[in-house]
């Protein structure tokens, strides 16, 4: 290749650095950076044979993919296989600790439904073809593609992967980009971001004295569930704060709390200004306008017990601990912002921590991270709904796929498989094949997390801002495998070679990315060299990200009335696990294996009925239900609870695949199929929350496998003893 010359602008854009400005003047770097072949050589990565004892296992940091959390990790690599994960100790995230779901990621590296070659459809079926073949298809597919009839549909993505995504985007002219999560607090960020100025500023858990959850799992699927978890215990210590959980479903923080508190769903917004006016009327001095105050003041105590369906006791008594007990904390999750009005309900309840005083002290900002191109591309709701519209209006004449799974998260009334015959060309970056990607006319296996480069930046961030960096614990299992960026790498030199290649694989751009850092941020380190393995070492680069005071702004909040309970149907409440999460990992048998955290059910879905709603319906747990909205119908066992509100039916999240491998296809069902079209009227997101079904008896049972309730999980061997706890207290000292 002949020498090509980049400015310094385009040399630190494509690098992911160039938002770093003026602090940029002592990095080193010449005004024009000439990329000559032979100047500098960077090779291949290399699996390090010189450490491998047989026998012996050895330790690799590296970086979580199971979640957008994007926890930092340890793997053990013994004779060149990787066997175990654990949490990395030097990650401001997760401090050392790994959930269920990370534990389980060696699980889906060695997953026998893994894809392994290239397929292309050909007389309406996938079949194998070669490599070449496949980026021969690509080019000739996309030669002549105009980029405002182009779109890329992932998962959340960030780092220098996010780079390499925008930069082909760009090549194109190309603007549309789908993230289409279900799980994803979308409408929050939006409000926070109207609020306080920060869609994601930073929430101190371990400041506060009291914590007041809107049915935010913040132990279980929320966010960054493991660095809250880590918060959460030190929020527990002495002197040991109170948690209060309010939701219309038990969730796994629900599960820890002091005050459990089921609420009718639909109705926390009133709930959360029914609390603001008790407040002020106790005294709580608040800078409010007077429109807020005045719509604060029609939720008087008895409105509010009556429409939430919680005693007017128990009301004052949340409303006296948060005057008691400051600083404190008030959130809000899934079920207040998966509703036809969820961002005023969600204002509702971020509110009380502006009146409560909490701003400054238990939410603070997260600054602005100073590399904006790496920052995650987080997921929404909409764009589920979004990239379903043009599919159906037939807008696209080529779709790429990596990391989401659209038609299998879709609504029934979105016909989402039916309208992706509008599109001529669509291709997945998969590793599995799951619904999305059969439907595919040209599919590209990738690698797995574990055997493949990449940096990530979590859209939430802890005290400490952080560049997670991930490496392969070992060779691919699959050669010619690429991973994410590889291939973006690939599609960039097909569209601009003179700029691009100059790295023969990701490991080169990566490493030249890091090399390229300003200097301020290498430490002492005295060469890139020795900052390059320092940064593999630690599995990270820290950041300072400079601190900045929040800006109050309050919104109008404008509440619709609340309806009467309608008798004849019942709330569905789609209910997301730390395990399964979306459906992502139910192709994980570790996860189909683990236990509900609540109920302990294994391998199925079920629905959550109080017991009162279960007589009601003559149903018992085992016993099989209809559930149907205006969309359809599914069938699921009942499991009786009284964790679940009367007004409510929770079915779990996660099941119900049409494909995705052998441990997922054909297990249980998936309640987001029988959704109504009902959207949050402000922000346009899909309302988790926002569908009436109506419920009933199919007069069939059938067994509900719960992991570790009663003889029956033991095999009816009693392996393991157990007596109640008041048994228990009355033969001490005996």
């Amino acid at each position: 290749m002949s020498g090509y010359d980049l400015n310094r602008r385009d040399f630190l854009k494509m690098m992911g650095w160039s938002a770093a400005g003026v602090t940029l003047a002592g990095c080193d770097l010449p005004t024009t950076v000439t990329l000559e072949e032979g100047k500098e050589t960077v090779v291949s990565y290399l699996s390090p044979e010189e450490y491998v004892i047989p026998g012996v296992g050895v330790w690799y940091a590296s970086t979580c993919m199971q979640c957008s959390a994007y926890c930092g990790i340890h793997g053990r690599v013994r004779e060149g296989r990787a066997l175990k994960l654990e949490g990395n100790p030097d990650s401001p995230i997760n401090r050392g600790k790994l959930c269920q779901m990370g534990q389980s990621g060696v699980q889906g590296h060695y997953n026998p439904d893994r894809l392994t070659q290239p397929l292309a459809r050909q007389d309406g079926k996938l079949v194998p073809i070669t490599w070449d073949d496949a980026w021969k298809m690509l080019a000739d597919k996309t030669s002549n593609l105009s980029g405002d009839r182009f779109a890329w549909v992932t998962g959340t993505v960030s780092g220098h992967q996010a780079v390499l995504l925008a930069a082909h985007m760009e090549s194109l002219g190309a603007t549309q980009h789908f993230v289409p999560e279900v799980i994803a607090p979308s409408v929050a960020q939006a409000v926070l971001a109207d609020m306080f100025g920060e869609a994601m500023p930073r929430l101190a858990l371990d400041k506060a004295k009291l914590i007041v959850s809107f049915g935010a799992d913040f132990l279980g699927t929320w966010v960054s569930p493991t660095h809250f978890a880590t918060q959460y215990a030190q929020f527990r210590a002495a002197p040991r704060g109170i948690l209060v959980q309010i939701e219309p479903k038990m969730t796994l923080t629900g599960g820890n709390a002091d005050l459990w508190v089921a609420i009718r769903p639909g109705t926390e917004g009133a709930l959360a200004l029914g609390l603001a006016n008790l407040l002020l009327q106790d005294g709580v001095q608040a800078d409010l306008p007077e429109g807020l105050r005045n719509t604060i003041a029609g939720y008087d105590l008895n409105k509010v017990a009556g429409a939430t369906g919680i005693p007017a006791e128990r009301i004052t008594r949340i409303a006296a601990l948060l005057k008691q007990h400051a600083p404190s904390l008030v959130l809000a999750g899934a079920p207040v912002e998966g509703q036809a009005h969820g961002y005023e309900a969600t204002a509702a309840v971020l509110l009380l921590n502006v009146i409560l005083g909490n701003v400054g002290q238990t939410i603070v900002s997260n600054g602005e991270f100073p590399f904006p191109q790496l920052r995650a591309k987080t997921g929404k709701r909409r764009d589920l709904l979004a990239f379903a519209d043009a599919a159906k209006n037939k807008n696209l004449d080529a779709v790429f796929f990596h990391g989401a799974n659209p038609v299998y998260h879709a609504p029934a009334y979105l016909q989402l498989s039916e309208h992706l015959q509008n599109i001529p060309f669509k291709v997945a970056f998969a590793q599995f094949p799951d619904e999305t990607t059969l439907a595919c006319d040209l599919v590209l296996p990738v690698a797995s997390y574990i055997e493949d480069w990449g940096t990530h930046v979590a859209a939430y961030q802890p005290e400490q801002g952080v560049i997670s960096v991930q490496q392969p614990l070992m060779e691919k299992l699959y050669p010619g495998t690429p991973g994410l960026g590889d291939a973006l790498l690939t599609l960039l030199k097909a569209r601009e070679p003179q700029k691009y290649e100059a790295w023969p694989d990701y490991y080169s751009y990566l490493r030249n990315a890091v090399a390229a850092l300003p200097a301020e941020y290498k430490g002492d380190a005295a060469s890139d060299e020795e900052f390059w393995n320092h940064t593999l070492q630690k599995g990270l680069i820290k950041v300072d990200v400079p601190a900045k005071p929040l800006n109050v702004k309050l919104p109008e909040i404008t509440l619709p009335e609340i309806p009467a309970p309608d008798a004849a149907t019942l709330q569905l409440t789609p209910a997301a696990q730390l395990g399964l999460w979306d459906g992502r990992h139910a192709n994980l048998p570790w996860i189909q294996e683990a236990p509900d955290q609540i109920s302990k059910v294994v391998w199925d879905a079920w629905a959550e009925l109080h017991p009162s709603t279960a007589a009601k319906l003559g149903v018992k747990t085992g016993d099989l239900l209809e559930v149907a909205s205006e969309q359809g119908a599914i069938k699921v066992k009942v499991f009786v609870f009284k964790g679940v509100h009367p007004d409510a039916i929770a079915v779990s999240l996660g099941q119900g695949h049409e494909e995705y491998g052998r441990y997922a296809k054909g297990v249980g069902a998936n309640p987001l199929k029988i959704l109504n079209p009902v959207t949050d009227a402000k922000t346009g997101e899909l309302a988790l929350y926002g569908t009436r079904v109506k419920v009933s008896g199919l007069g069939e049972h059938d067994k509900l496998v719960l992991e570790g309730r009663g003889q029956s999980a033991q095999f009816g061997r009693k392996l393991v003893a157990t007596v109640p706890a008041e048994q228990f207290r009355n033969t001490e000292g005996a």
